[in-house]
């Protein structure tokens, strides 16, 4: 009986070892077939892998481009002017080139038609036709318009900006009816007086922080103020606007009424145009008070330049001086990023 056990013991041994050569073959032939399959897809993979990281590839960010830098000779001397508030910058890089007295509220005389004309610009198209009105009489620098007269908003504004007429600019602002966008409505929302809140709305707009308009002229008040960091703020987004940087342009020009029977020979009173190379407005001023006041654009060598002198006792000889002190003593240094 033992050794019949020990037979069939002998016999299982024997079919298990078959059973795990087999299983043993079979395991060998998948590895080598998983081993085949492997290999094939890593070679196609690294094949396409270029076009695959190229598809995957997140774009590199644009190298930051900056304006050139102004930069101050070292041994430079400051002119000194009279003028009570200056200040100079390079609108392209927002460098300051000179200052004084830069945030003094001071009578700003005609400067203020800067912002009577961007008022005027976000109101009438330059075909509507305007009526003068009654108390358009005021004091100061006018071209005469009589009450009844009817002229396009265009012809108003060349006298607004070129010759700096008081009279034009009353009419703008008798003439004015707010925007139903601004929900002004009724009563109040026409007229002088909403004008005037239209101008200081603006200003505020512009971050004119020290700014603040009674009247569209530029005739001295009790609130009439502002400064020249707020007039050069003005000054730059108005030139942004072709219509306004065409007139400062100007020299001077002819504008009649509807009828054409009236006419109105205009020069414009900035002195620097056509004399100073690279002037192109903006705006004159000048009060008793307020002494001599001038906003100026310039652009010479690729480079643009406002500046505005406020109670100046030579507003274009003083402005002529330092626009050479300033394109004389500074270099546009390219800046490159780190």
């Amino acid at each position: 009986m033992s050794g019949f056990r020990l037979c069939l013991k002998k016999n299982l041994l024997e079919l298990k070892f078959k059973k795990f050569k087999k299983y043993k073959n079979d395991f060998l032939y998948l590895l080598i077939l998983a081993f085949i399959f492997i290999s094939t897809s890593a070679m196609v993979i690294s094949k396409n892998l270029p076009i695959i990281v190229k598809a995957i590839t997140i774009p590199t960010e644009a190298p930051k481009i900056f304006p050139p830098n102004p930069v101050l000779g070292a041994s430079t001397s400051f002119p000194v002017f009279s003028a009570e508030g200056v200040l100079a910058v390079d609108l392209d890089s927002g460098v300051t080139l000179y200052e004084k007295n830069p945030d003094t509220p001071l009578l700003p005389a005609s400067t203020t038609k800067i912002v009577t004309a961007l008022v005027a610009l976000d109101t009438y198209k330059l075909d509507d036709v305007l009526t003068v009105g009654k108390g358009v009489a005021v004091d100061g620098q006018k071209m005469g318009l009589f009450v009844g007269e009817q002229m396009t908003f265009e012809n108003l504004l060349n006298a607004l900006l070129v010759y700096s007429a008081n009279d034009s600019a009353e009419v703008l602002a008798q003439d004015y009816c707010a925007p139903q966008s601004l929900g002004e409505v009724g009563s109040g929302a026409c007229g002088y007086d909403a004008f005037i809140a239209a101008m200081n709305r603006k200003a505020a707009e512009l971050s004119m922080i020290n700014t603040h308009f009674e009247n569209p002229v530029g005739l001295d008040g009790v609130s009439q103020r502002s400064t020249a960091r707020d007039l050069i703020r003005a000054s730059e987004v108005a030139m942004r606007n072709p219509v306004f940087a065409k007139i400062v342009g100007t020299k001077e020009v002819t504008v009649t009424d509807i009828t054409g029977k009236n006419k109105y020979d205009l020069k414009n009173v900035n002195e620097l145009l056509g004399q100073v190379p690279g002037v192109m407005g903006v705006k004159t001023g000048w009060t008793a008070n307020a002494r001599e006041n001038l906003v100026t654009y310039i652009e010479r060598g690729g480079h643009r330049v406002m500046i505005a002198l406020l109670g100046s006792q030579d507003r274009f000889g003083e402005t002529k001086e330092l626009i050479d002190w300033i394109f004389g003593n500074y270099d546009w240094q390219e800046v490159k990023a780190p």
